[in-house]
């Protein structure tokens, strides 16, 4: 804890801290956070403070238990904070293991430079804090991979310190975070067992953490979310260029590798929108570090299951450096790209290139928040603009319509008021309805899963309907309550 208290570090955590929480906290003050998915997490977790399932009917007209869509154990560790932090919870637990994960950064490579040089630790940390990956991922919701992700220094510290023990947990903790995570962390311990390879204990234990990885991948996606899930299927596999499940896609890779490969480059759905998408993302994490894994491939390795759950999905979003689809490079990028810089003989260029690693790093955030090809909100990420904090609309309007709306009722709410309703027992996205005693829209905001149009016409049908009536009328916020004698 000493260490955690020096000066310098107290400062650049605080710094960031104010600087992530701008982006993340602001965004959903303002309306900038949506049903999806953080309005669906923060509704998990009223339910499982209350011991019971999500149904996931915040998004779903069929009811279905939210493990089936995601194998997300984190949200019932959670769900105790949002007594104290409300509809905030998750954005302010996301911003804590940021730190908590720069931090393991830190002390990763604290002990591996000798005191003389021990300032590169510092600069690599900050390439950390710099990567584009976290800004992205701050700027859209909340998502457990995120978590996940900060974890990942300290199962390094504690596999090369051979505290097999802790090691196991922190692997533990990470699989639980969501189905894909158990997955990559094969691919990190094949990698870790390479570099291990002249360490015949650290092998034992690192191929039983392999094939507790492995076996928790396969119970989770074969047996448990096709447990929880309607159709008795895993619901996650949107990948059709491979197959129509994971037995398909290992047996198209094996047998149409050059294909494959291709598929990292190509807009393979044809999407209009997804043009130089890929050629974007692959620059970016060039930049932010992949350069030095040439030199350590094994790092490359453990990359490889987040490169082709991003390239190879059926949506051009997922291929893109926005939201939280590119945390997972962060703690590998710099690790790898911190371990050759320490194998470099003089201090002077160990020094040169952690700094060289930071400017290269700040520029990628530069970019995201400056122009990208892949169109995103600019307005999420760019904290020095006043357009972050306003919007078209008067939000003081939007919370006096959220003040008339009682705090248990059931309630159907456009997607960007949801997340601020989410703690109650039932919530619906507008335009599901279903048995909601209340309705609440903006006609300009976000009308997802509507467009505008569409928006317009859900709301005036409601407004020609008897059963409800206007009681908050201050465009572009209406209010309607169901009308119980005609219910």
């Amino acid at each position: 804890m000493k260490l955690f208290f020096k000066y310098p570090l107290v400062l650049i955590f605080s710094f960031f801290t104010i600087v992530y929480a701008l982006i993340s906290l602001v965004n959903h003050y303002n309306f900038r956070t949506y049903a999806l998915d953080l309005g669906l997490y923060t509704n998990a977790l009223y339910d499982y403070l209350h011991l019971q399932w999500n149904d996931s009917s915040v998004f779903k007209e069929v009811p279905e238990n939210l493990l089936a869509d995601h194998f997300d154990l984190y949200l019932i560790f959670f769900a105790p904070f949002s007594l104290l932090f409300g509809t905030y919870t998750l954005l302010v637990i996301q911003i804590i293991f940021i730190i908590v994960g720069a931090y393991g950064i830190y002390l990763y490579f604290q002990s591996r430079f000798n005191a003389a040089n021990s300032r590169v630790s510092y600069w690599l940390m900050l390439s950390f804090l710099l990567f584009f990956g976290i800004y992205s991922a701050l700027s859209f919701d909340y998502h457990s991979n995120v978590v996940a992700s900060m974890l990942v220094p300290y199962l390094f510290i504690n596999i090369r310190e051979e505290k097999w023990k802790s090691a196991f947990w922190i692997l533990f903790f990470i699989c639980i975070g969501k189905e894909n995570m158990s997955l990559w962390m094969c691919f990190v311990l094949m990698g870790l067992m390479w570099e291990y390879k002249n360490n015949t204990k650290a092998l034992k234990h690192l191929s039983l953490m392999f094939l507790f990885s492995m076996g928790y991948f396969i119970l989770v996606t074969k047996y448990v979310m096709p447990y929880f899930s309607n159709d008795g299927k895993f619901l996650q596999f949107h990948y059709s260029i491979l197959g129509n499940n994971f037995s398909s896609a290992i047996k198209t890779v094996l047998t149409h590798p050059i294909d494959i490969l291709k598929v990292l480059f190509i807009n393979h759905i044809n999407e209009p929108r997804g043009e130089f998408v890929k050629l974007e993302t692959h620059i970016f994490v060039l930049l932010s570090g992949l350069w030095a894994l040439f030199f350590k491939p094994h790092y490359i390795l453990m990359l490889l299951p987040i490169y082709f759950q991003k390239m190879f999905h059926d949506d051009y979003q997922k291929w893109s450096i926005d939201a939280h689809y590119s945390i997972e490079f962060a703690p590998i990028l710099i690790i790898g790209a911190g371990e050759w810089i320490m194998q470099l003989k003089q201090k002077k260029l160990q020094f040169y290139f952690a700094v060289i690693l930071v400017i290269l790093n700040l520029s990628c955030t530069i970019r995201l928040m400056d122009r990208t090809i892949m169109f995103t909100n600019k307005s999420r990420y760019r904290i020095y603009q006043i357009s972050h904090y306003q919007r078209d609309f008067d939000i003081k309007n939007v919370y006096k319509a959220l003040e008339i709306i009682p705090e248990n009722s059931i309630v159907s709410a456009q997607t960007s008021i949801l997340p601020h309703l989410a703690l109650r027992d039932k919530i619906y996205t507008f335009p599901i309805i279903k048995d909601a005693e209340y309705v609440i829209v903006n006609m300009n905001d976000d009308a997802f899963p509507l467009d505008s149009i569409n928006l317009k016409i859900k709301v005036n049908e409601i407004m020609s309907d008897s059963n409800w009536q206007k009681i908050y009328d201050h465009y572009p916020v209406f209010v309607f309550k169901r009308n119980i004698s005609k219910r």
